[in-house]
């Protein structure tokens, strides 16, 4: 009956409708997978008409496969992404101009002609002859491309592969392939091109997920490959200009920010030279704020910034009001990502309903000649009991007394209207610095895993001599770091050692490729070589072997020192190759401390040969001052096909409405592991918090944690509360988003994953 329609053909033309040629794409497609083709066939014909296109009849078939797609037949998102390959094929033929072939045209000819046209970085051709890039087109594997599944594909197609003339014109084997000889391009010769297939290996078979900058960028003449940086304001005009050019200039290159602004003084607070008063943080945050919109991602998206601030300062309660709806409108901010940092001391206020006093930084610095956001720990405590004291005896003119567990529950209070502020527990993270000679982490980053010692820069007045101007400038340190993750679905425990070494090398030879878009942040990668190797697919790898992740706390504990093992191990043994990072000398590493741990606390903890990893540290040094980091991974994981980050999973299956049409989203293993894929909002918070701080004790930076709490279920306030002291007692370093499902609703407060981090 349907041979009966015409349809148009790609040139024009008019032909009969041939079921068997489609019959025979849908075969193809669908071998491998558990499915019955006849079925998708069967349900195609009231979707033909008359003159219909050959692409519209091809987006009808894949429609088709995505609305049978189910828990129980989750392969027909697969069979669709196989016909969505198809198309795109034909389409980056035409766009190249070249007739179409079902395979990857010549690799070595493709990057001749992407130089040629500015696509590709000229690197390749200095760095590799002809015949070394016609060696390593032999590693193209086009059956790579069939193991995506429709959400996957798509996302990779759209975001990731390269433009020309506005059309798509690279395909994926070729962007990871050329990904890992640029990625390689410096090693030895005897084994670059070895180096160059483990690379793309772990690539192409998605057991390594790189970090978006360096899966956009890479290929790209000059670009910036780190996702994370952290400035910091100084409380001085000069020094605030130049952290609002930092800001601009990051967020450009693709960078998500962190900026602390602790130092700024308060609102109210004196200024020099004028018997006026300051503004206050909130106006400088609102300048960040629309630096980040129009220093944009890229052209992508708006730049994504998160600006911290101490629980001490004055402004504090100016600041939780920034995405707040009711007040003053010229007082929001609703496109930053606001972090409260706290320390213990303000915990044990909390906890013990204590009196908690806010202060201007500036009075502080002026009368005391110290600087309270440098403080944490013993020194912080011996300072507020002086100031508690200068207080008592009327010292101080600019501070308010105020309930800390009050203020805490207008943290949380925010929190459920608009998931923020981040929480980053100051002590704790900087107990684990390992750099401690050098200076504090101020705050987290955008996703709060990824930190580390950031110092302002200091500018000096100007100065006039012949005729010139110039000013004595302290340059500073900006955090920068690179980022990619394991993906535990797609990994045997044995593969763990190499996807280890391969993760730590990749990311140490970004470092010294990288196009940093501030001076001070390639002054850090050159000092502190900071990199951050992350996990996605906890969820998946769990369910896998039969673990339910309630329960989970043993088989994570085993996962997280094989983790860091074999990734500390990796950075040493660079370190024997090329030499420790610059201020190896004094940090915690070159003090016998490992994770900022002696020897003993894992002779009485772990499983695994510590010792003999103690003494190769003692002999070569370490690579990366900082080596693991677990980032959210929302986006990544789509392409990738596993569960986000270490998180629960959030819904067996849900459809996802987007630019892609309706898009069927399920766990890899969903099918056969249905009753071990537990869901988060099923889940009492403080078993996702237990996890995490097993996982926080051998991973040396930090994890973007996610609390949800459903509302449906009786969830208190005290509920959150409880959770979150449990995540400070533990050692969790930060708290990322608190999201909340309200009664008979969805979640709320959802937002965008920071492009920059979705390692």
């Amino acid at each position: 009956m349907a041979k009966r329609y015409r349809v148009i053909k790609r040139n024009g033309e008019s032909a009969a409708l041939d079921i068997a040629k489609i019959r025979k794409v849908i075969q193809w497609a669908a071998e491998g997978l558990d499915i019955n083709p006849i079925e998708l066939e069967s349900k195609l014909e009231i979707h033909f008409r008359n003159n219909m296109t050959t692409g519209e009849i091809h987006a009808t078939v894949i429609e088709t496969s995505l609305r049978l797609t189910s828990i129980e037949e989750p392969d027909w998102r697969i069979l669709a992404a196989r016909l969505k390959l198809v198309d795109f094929y034909k389409r980056v033929h035409m766009a190249r101009g070249i007739a179409y072939e079902y395979r990857y045209p010549s690799y070595c000819q493709t990057v001749k002609d992407f130089v040629a046209k500015g696509i590709y970085s000229p690197v390749l051709l200095e760095k590799y002859s002809e015949k070394e890039l016609h060696k390593a087109g032999q590693f193209l594997r086009q059956e790579y491309d069939y193991d995506y599944d429709y959400a996957g594909i798509s996302l990779l197609i759209k975001r990731y592969m390269l433009e020309y003339d506005n059309q798509v014109i690279e395909m994926p084997q070729e962007a990871l392939l050329t990904i890992a000889l640029l990625i390689e391009q410096n090693q030895p010769g005897d084994v670059r091109l070895q180096r160059v297939r483990d690379t793309y290996c772990m690539l192409a078979t998605r057991k390594i997920s790189l970090a978006t900058p360096i899966l956009i960028n890479l290929r790209k003449p000059n670009g910036n490959l780190s996702s994370c940086f952290i400035t910091s304001f100084d409380d001085d005009t000069n020094s605030i200009f130049h952290t609002f050019e930092q800001v601009g200039q990051i967020s450009s290159g693709g960078g998500g920010v962190g900026v602390s602004i602790s130092r700024i003084r308060s609102q109210g607070a004196r200024i020099r030279n004028s018997l006026g008063r300051a503004g206050g943080v909130v106006p400088n945050i609102r300048v960040v704020n629309d630096i980040a919109l129009y220093f944009n991602q890229g052209g992508k998206r708006a730049g994504a910034v998160t600006v911290a601030l101490d629980s001490w300062h004055l402004d504090m309660e100016d600041f939780l009001e920034l995405q707040t709806e009711n007040g003053d409108q010229r007082r929001k901010a609703y496109d930053i990502f606001p972090q409260v940092v706290v320390t213990d001391r303000f915990m044990r206020a909390v906890e013990n309903d204590e009196d908690w006093y806010l202060f201007d930084p500036h009075e502080i610095r002026s009368k005391y000649q110290y600087e309270l956001a440098d403080l944490w720990g013993a020194d912080f405590e011996k300072a507020l009991d002086h100031l508690y004291t200068e207080v008592a005896v009327g010292r101080i003119e600019l501070f308010e007394k105020v309930s800390a567990k009050g203020l805490y529950k207008e943290i949380m209070k925010v929190q459920i209207e608009t998931g923020m502020p981040y929480i980053a527990f100051k002590d704790t993270i900087n107990r684990a610095n390992p750099n401690k000679h050098v200076g504090i982490i101020p705050c987290t980053n955008l996703c709060v895993e990824s930190y580390s010692v950031v110092k302002p820069t200091r500018i000096g007045p100007q100065q006039f001599a012949n005729d010139s101007i110039s000013r004595d400038v302290e340059p500073g340190l900006v955090h920068t770091c690179n980022l990619v993750s394991i993906n535990l679905a797609n990994l045997d425990d044995e593969e763990m050692p190499g996807v280890c070494e391969t993760s730590v090398r990749i990311l140490d030879n970004c470092i010294d490729i990288t196009d940093v878009p501030v001076a001070e942040g390639q002054r850090h990668n050159e000092l502190l070589r900071t990199i951050g190797v992350g996990l996605m697919g906890l969820a998946d790898y769990l369910a896998r072997r039969d673990i339910p992740y309630v329960g989970a706390g043993d088989a994570v504990d085993r996962l997280a020192e094989a983790f860091a093992y074999h990734c500390t191990s990796a950075s040493c043994k660079l370190a024997a190759e090329r030499g420790a990072y610059p201020l190896f000398a004094g940090s915690d590493w070159s003090q016998g401390l490992i994770l900022s741990r002696e020897r003993e606390w894992f002779r009485d903890n772990a499983a695994l040969d510590w010792d003999e990893l103690f003494e190769r540290i003692a002999e070569h040094g370490i690579r990366n001052s900082h080596i693991t980091a677990i980032a959210p991974n929302t986006s990544s994981s789509i392409v990738q096909g596993c569960t986000a980050s270490v998180l629960p999973i959030f819904s067996k299956f849900y459809i996802d409405n987007n630019s892609n049409g309706t898009v069927p989203i399920v766990p890899p293993f969903i099918k056969e592991k249905l009753w071990h894929y537990q869901e988060s909002k099923h889940i009492d918070q403080r078993v996702v918090v237990d996890l995490v701080s097993r996982l926080q004790r051998y991973v040396d930076t930090g994890i973007s944690m996610e609390l949800l709490f459903n509302l449906n279920k009786n969830i208190s306030a005290r509920d959150i509360y409880e959770t979150h002291i449990d995540a400070w007692k533990k050692g969790c370093k930060a708290i990322y988003y608190t999201r909340s499902i309200q009664k008979n609703s969805n979640i709320t407060s959802e937002k965008d994953e920071c492009l920059s981090c979705a390692g």
